[in-house]
């Protein structure tokens, strides 16, 4: 299966591809580039460079590069079709499938979705319209949740009947129960999975619906509080965030996401005027939802008892912060009330609670704190040992050296008592080693010699091979991508398409060079440069032959900076160097 190629340039030319980056990374523009923060690595200084003119991207910290359907693929998680279908569903491009139309598993799973749109519609429409939905327009209208809010966010209602949803729907019972909305009953028939149940609709950050909360009301007798859908082809609970569809441009001009226990906590954060809020859906916050986070923001702060699951939990939210580059922090709120309660009766201060997020250590010490004696010399001496347990667990050794001192201080102990405490506890077991989080370090410059007539080998073509040949080059990755490009026509896709992994690299770092020139004068200053090292390799060999043809060499090399002798000395020279390179093989 494929698309047309003539689709393909279609969707790659529909906008520059910083455009499409800028919806995931916040670009600067730096010369003829956009530079950022690395999206696939933890980073301080930006080091990812996108390039419009050849439409790639360049990580000079993590090596990442490519173009802007590889761009998608990684962030998206999609193969290369899906990226390329996601790409033209934005831009209202329609493509033609060149073997007989879309693979089974992808046409299915778009059928499965628009099956849970029309799901969504109808339990929707049944909340806002129907008699028997009464009691839950009451319930939400108690909560602050009708109205607007309920449009806003296509809560629905699910009716206390078998199969009302499954009947009305009409859709093939297979594709009901792949969906998660029905399931076959004993006597072979399809049975309405959510029952008598306020219905929260989960969509991925694409605003595609892939799944369902269902919460029952007030006084039912059912013992789960909230239902979930289960995972399907569509929907997995580990990748998904509820409410990121609507939170994602608030995240992104924020660089910060709100994470809240529930539905509710999300919309209660929405009608307090912070939009930036998403919550898992019934499950414990984990790396994939984290590495998700991570696309829109780098701040993460946790509105909801984030110290309920104890050491466990910690080391988790330090390995993610060194692994994945986030920051942790936690909002703390007042009395324990969660976001849903505090939208009626405290909105601003649940938009405090944000405000003032304390790193996630902190929040942990605070706590430790709060819960012991400050007032005899024995209640500090155990609370010197609590806290010590509690600093031990990050893995930075700065930071724990840090805290230790603020408390040691605090509690009015030796210096110096807890640190070395401490550093015995924890300063041998880093939770995330340096290696997980850069992987590979780039060491070509961007900017050297080579690289600029590389690039320059794009747009001057004609003139790049009028003064230089691969013998030019210094290594062999250089010499590669030399021919792949001379190969492709200058085409740089093209070359990096068809080129060894060793030259690919190199044409990735020539995808966002940001440099012009005159490909004459980087010509002759790559060939003198090149002749140069040549002949100082050749020192050793003293024959006059070898001497008087040496001394020649150097002086067509001085000759190379009159423009008027220049294509003719450069001939001789790279002749030369050819036949100094077949002497060399041989």
């Amino acid at each position: 299966m494929g698309i047309a190629e003539d689709d393909v340039e279609r969707v790659r030319a529909a906008q520059p591809i910083s455009a499409v980056i800028s919806n995931y990374v916040a670009l600067r523009r730096t010369g003829r580039n956009h530079v950022g923060l690395c999206p696939f690595h933890a980073e301080k200084t930006g080091s990812f460079n996108v390039r419009d003119e050849t439409g790639r991207y360049k990580c000079f910290g993590c090596g990442a590069s490519g173009d802007v359907f590889t761009f998608i693929q990684e962030v998206e998680r999609v193969d290369f079709v899906g990226a390329i279908e996601h790409l033209a569903g934005k831009a209202g491009i329609t493509l033609t499938y060149t073997t007989g139309g879309q693979p089974r598993d992808r046409q299915r799973g778009k059928q499965l979705v628009e099956v849970m749109a029309q799901a969504v519609e109808w339990y929707h429409q049944r909340l806002l319209n129907a008699p028997d939905a009464k009691a839950a327009r009451d319930y939400l209208r108690s909560r602050g949740l009708s109205g607007d809010v309920a449009r806003q966010f296509k809560l629905g209602w699910a009716p206390d009947e078998w199969d009302a949803l499954s009947v009305e729907l009409g859709a093939p019972a297979d594709m009901l129960s792949d969906c998660g909305l029905s399931f076959i009953n004993s006597r072979g028939r399809a049975q309405d999975s959510f029952r008598a149940r306020v219905m929260f609709p989960i969509f991925k950050e694409n605003d595609d619906p892939v799944a369902f909360g269902g919460r029952v009301l007030p006084g039912s007798t059912d013992p789960a509080k909230y239902k979930n859908s289960a995972e399907s082809k569509i929907y997995a609970k580990s990748k998904t965030l509820y409410g990121l569809n609507w939170a994602k441009s608030d995240v992104v001009k924020a660089d910060e996401i709100v994470v809240c226990e529930g539905y509710t906590d999300v919309i209660g954060f929405h009608r307090a005027g912070l939009t930036r809020a998403v919550a898992t859906c019934g499950t414990a916050l984990t790396e994939d939802h984290v590495r998700l986070m991570k696309r829109f923001a780098k701040k993460v702060v946790l509105a909801f008892d984030a110290d309920a699951a104890g050491q466990g939990a910690a080391a988790r939210f330090y390995e993610w912060e060194q692994k994945i580059g986030v920051d942790v922090s936690v909002a703390r709120m007042q009395g324990g009330k969660d976001p849903g309660d505090m939208a009626d009766s405290d909105p601003q201060g649940l938009l405090d609670a944000v405000t003032n997020a304390e790193p996630y250590m902190k929040f942990r010490i605070e706590r430790t704190v709060a819960a012991g004696d400050l007032n005899s010399n024995e209640g500090k001496a155990s609370l010197g040992n609590a806290v010590v347990a509690v600093i031990s667990e990050h893995p930075n050794d700065d930071v724990r050296r840090l805290y230790a001192g603020e408390l040691e201080q605090r509690l009015g102990l030796q210096r110096g008592s807890l640190a070395s405490r401490v550093e015995r506890r924890g300063g041998s077991r880093p939770l995330v080693s340096l290696s997980d989080v850069v992987t590979t370090v780039v060491q070509r410059a961007p900017d050297s010699a080579e690289i600029v007539m590389l690039a320059l080998m794009c747009t001057q073509l004609d003139d790049v091979l009028a003064i230089t040949s691969e013998e030019v080059f210094s290594d062999d990755a250089q010499r590669g991508a030399f021919r792949a490009l001379k190969a492709s026509g200058g085409n740089l896709n093209m070359a990096i398409r068809d080129a060894d992994p060793d030259a690919r690299a190199v044409l990735e770092i020539v995808g966002v060079a940001d440099t012009t020139g005159d490909a004459l004068k980087e010509g002759i200053n790559l060939l003198r440069a090149a002749v140069r090292r040549e002949l100082t390799r050749r020192v050793t060999d003293t024959s006059p032959e070898v001497i008087q043809r040496d001394r020649r060499i150097k002086q067509l090399s001085d000759q190379l900076t009159d423009r008027n002798v220049a294509d003719s000395v450069a001939a001789e020279l790279l002749a030369w160097l050819y036949d100094v390179s077949l002497m060399s093989e041989a």
